[in-house]
């Protein structure tokens, strides 16, 4: 059975880093992607970057780019987010899709439980 887990998540201050990680193992796909969503109470998931299996190009939502990096090593996928905003508070989901091509339509088979991350002033 395909297996998600990820860590890291926990209480910062705005302005500040924090880094996730996420293993994945018992899957072996041509075209995967490795992603992360969040989810802040009371709204819809949304996307938040991903990278395909071709040297993992990496894509980013709008609200994202230039202070959350996703990089890869092996089987495991690292979200590096730095100048942390309120905004960002929420609980944050890695996700395996078995086909990934690119783009920001990222649509996962399996998710991890997911780790909360709260950004404070």
């Amino acid at each position: 059975q395909v297996q998600v887990v990820e860590s890291g998540g926990g209480l910062v201050q705005a302005g500040g880093s924090l880094r996730l990680s996420c293993a994945a193992s018992g899957g072996a796909f041509s075209r995967y992607g490795m992603g992360w969503f969040r989810q802040a109470p009371g709204k819809e998931r949304e996307f938040v970057a991903a990278g395909n299996w071709r040297g993992f190009n990496t894509y980013y939502a709008d609200s994202v780019k230039d202070r959350f990096t996703i990089s890869r090593d092996k089987n495991t996928v690292y979200l590096q987010m730095t100048s942390l905003k309120f905004e960002d508070t929420g609980v944050y989901y890695c996700a395996v899709s078995e086909y990934y091509s690119g783009g920001h339509y990222f649509d996962p088979d399996y998710w991890g439980q997911g780790t909360q991350v709260t950004v404070s002033s």
